[in-house]
């Protein structure tokens, strides 16, 4: 996250001439490699930038998940006149963040509609993108460590990164998006959960895709990073310090079930965003962390199949809980005395 317009520490640089060894480019060369090579492991590819582990692959079956998750939320927000963020930056926001970009689709769409704008992804892995608009910039790093960008954002936004940080690395998160907002700038903030749900019992209780939500869950907590951003982050932006904030519920569909077109449209691209997901979403949670004892590749592979195969019952009418959280960077005259506003729920899908 180095901005490279600023200007040289004179600390940082000797006045006698440097000497580097012969193959110092090769290992250079090394170094940005292995960033792309990443680490194989059961199969799938995980990023190699950040000391901790991440439960989610950096892969091309997982970029294609990130991919169709970004049209779940467009199909569904179709109907809004941005149905990219709500939070109301106006029509000229000059710095927008996008951590966790993943393939960077949301980050290029929002460049596309802002020309005039900076708009920077974010994530721990290069996304395989070959063209974005000019004014879009895809960074690979680390958002815990320190942040070096120059220019104060309009809008901070993430999406589905439940399970990326354990309950003290998400408030340092939070305190770094509010660091770095302008005064009466906003964050956005949309996570999933964890859980296949049916309001109307056409979904047995004893079916497998029952299993999933605690099985992942469960794995989650034993591995000190809850998957309950959904419900949490709310009240984490709140502790932040942000003000004004607004949520909205979802609940997306999974397969063609749905009578409208709009919750049909998304529920075929949910069922996709699924398949494709699955295995990433639990590989590492289940090896690492699953019971009684770990699994193996072959263990989560035949429970995938099994997964995969109820997927494709057109009879369950089944679906994931969503929520959308956005919230106000407060300005300097009402940090004085104010206690920040409690959320406002605005809809329900």
């Amino acid at each position: 996250m180095v901005d490279d317009s600023i200007a040289p520490d004179p600390d940082l640089y000797s006045s006698q001439p440097t000497y580097y060894p012969d193959d110092w480019q090769s290992e250079t060369t090394s170094i940005g490699s292995s960033i792309y090579r990443g680490l194989m492991e059961n199969g799938r590819r995980y990023q190699t930038l950040s000391e901790k582990e991440y439960l989610v692959p950096s892969d091309d079956q997982m970029f294609e998940t990130y991919e169709a998750g970004h049209l779940v939320a467009m199909v569904l927000d179709s109907d809004k006149e941005n149905p990219l963020f709500r939070s109301p930056v106006g029509s000229q926001p000059k710095h927008v963040l996008d951590i966790g970009t993943g393939k960077g689709n949301w980050a290029i769409d929002v460049a596309d509609m802002f020309p005039d704008a900076t708009v920077r992804g974010v994530d721990l892995f290069p996304p395989p993108v070959t063209w974005m608009p000019p004014n879009c910039v895809l960074e690979v790093d680390n958002i815990l460590n320190e942040w070096t960008w120059r220019e104060p954002f309009d809008l901070i936004h993430m999406r589905i990164m439940t399970g990326s940080f354990d309950s003290a690395e998400w408030d340092r998160v939070y305190k770094a998006c509010y660091n770095n907002l302008r005064s009466g700038a906003w964050i956005e903030q949309i996570e999933a959960s964890p859980y296949i749900e049916c309001d109307d019992g056409s979904l047995p209780s004893d079916n497998v895709l029952c299993t999933w939500g605690p099985n992942v869950s469960d794995c989650g907590k034993r591995a000190g990073r809850d998957l309950d951003s959904i419900d949490t982050m709310q009240e984490s932006i709140h502790k932040a310090g942000f003000v004004d904030i607004q949520e909205q519920s979802y609940k997306w569909p999974i397969g063609p079930w749905a009578r409208d077109q709009k919750y049909k449209e998304a529920g075929i691209v949910n069922y996709q965003h699924w398949l494709s997901g699955m295995e990433g979403w639990c590989m590492w949670l289940l090896t690492k962390f699953g019971t009684p004892k770990p699994w193996t590749k072959e263990d989560v592979q035949v429970y995938n199949a099994k997964l995969r195969t109820e997927l494709k019952n057109p009879h369950f009418h089944i679906y994931q809980r969503v929520r959308r959280v956005w919230a106000r960077k407060p300005m300097q005259d009402e940090l004085t005395g104010k206690t920040p506003e409690k959320a406002i729920k605005v809809e329900d899908d």
